[in-house]
């Protein structure tokens, strides 16, 4: 699997641009805020349905434009295909696959598999419980369809049920209508819960030998799922809250408020770890991703790395560049590091100033 090209119109700071990918190894390099990580924001966006940054449309649209288009031509398993995207500011998007419409962007999952790393993932153990569930959650819904639309629904649910608890306190007689949005809480979010739990499992399967090798086999690292409820005593929780609930007018129970703990030897790093075991468990957790799509799919992922070799030491290099080099990579970086050219062997280069994109010769 890889990205053949990606035309975009009318995307951040791109009027239009068209360019061709090399199935191994690719660099756009320049300057900061010159538009590298706008292009691998699209390829993520038209492999995903949305910005690793979690942006609006809105947002992503060139300024003072209504509309960007992306298209994405890949190759899989010798057959090419096609992503159309249609972005608009007040409408919804608009999703072709080989230029047929489709109804649900879900649609789009499996076609591609992407790993996006950016130096602010290395800040996810650090960082609050919203960065770890939106990591554990992206990586699902491309791994699994059903988890895509069970956590659709169940954040659906939660919008609806946080309005009502609202609209509660100026209509009491709302109250009886809470059962209603309980039942399919609980029976959405315990799905939500049992698919996270399993794929934790899953992580730490891949992710111990990982890091063993990272930390010189001085660290063992271990994933735990802190659940805010589990399967068997949401229900009671649920009711026990309820009060609570209808007092700070928001549902504080449930799977999106679940977390995962980092342990090395029985301490937490969140806490008590240093900036480097952090750092290293971080790159741990990626690269087990990536492992964990090639166990899943049975084909390696495509790799967007944004700038996050310069955030490296010697030795997270070395690893880092080992691990991934039977897979399509596209790196952005400041310059062609010296180290870059050594360490890995680079099939194409594009040079990026302000919005326009060069090719050059390797």
């Amino acid at each position: 699997m890889y990205i053949k090209s990606i035309e975009l119109q009318n995307f951040r700071n791109y009027e239009s641009l068209s360019m061709e990918f090399h199935p191994e190894k690719n660099i756009l390099y320049g300057d900061n805020a010159q538009g590298k990580t706008n292009i691998l924001e699209a390829l993520y966006y038209c492999g995903m349905t949305k910005s690793h940054k979690g942006s609006k449309e809105k947002e992503i649209i060139k300024i003072n434009e209504n509309e960007s288009h992306i298209r994405m031509i890949i190759e899989k398993n010798g057959i090419e295909r096609r992503i159309d995207m249609h972005l608009k500011k007040n409408k919804g998007k608009g999703v072709a696959i080989d230029g047929i419409s489709v109804r649900k962007s879900s649609e789009v999952f499996g076609l591609t598999n992407i790993v996006f790393f950016s130096p602010e993932d290395l800040g996810i153990i650090k960082h609050g419980p919203s960065e770890r569930r939106r990591f554990v959650d992206m990586e699902l819904c491309q791994l699994d369809k059903i988890y895509f639309y069970d956590l659709g629904k169940y954040n659906q649910i939660i919008n609806q049920r946080n309005n009502l608890l609202k609209q509660i306190g100026h209509q009491q007689n709302l109250i009886d209508t809470l059962d209603i949005w309980d039942t399919q809480l609980l029976e959405y979010g315990s799905r939500i819960i049992e698919r996270r739990r399993k794929h934790i499992e899953q992580l730490n399967q891949i992710i111990m030998p990982i890091h063993e090798k990272l930390s010189g086999g001085r660290e063992r690292l271990i994933l735990e799922y802190e659940q805010n409820v589990t399967c068997e005593n949401f229900k009671s929780k649920l009711l026990q809250n309820r009060d609570r609930d209808l007092f700070q007018k928001i549902t504080t129970v449930g799977p999106h408020r679940d977390d995962i703990r980092f342990c090395i030897d029985d301490v937490d790093i969140r806490k008590y770890g240093s900036q480097g075991q952090q750092r290293t468990s971080a790159l741990s957790l990626k690269l087990a991703e990536i492992e964990l799509i090639k166990k899943s799919v049975g084909d390696n992922p495509i790799l967007l790395l944004d700038d996050v070799l310069s955030e490296l030491d010697r030795n997270r290099q070395n690893y880092l560049l080992d691990s991934i080099q039977d897979i399509q990579t596209i790196i952005t970086c400041t310059g062609l590091e010296e180290f870059i050219r050594e360490r890995l062997k680079i099939n194409q280069v594009y040079k990026v100033i302000n919005g326009s994109v060069t090719k050059e010769s390797v």
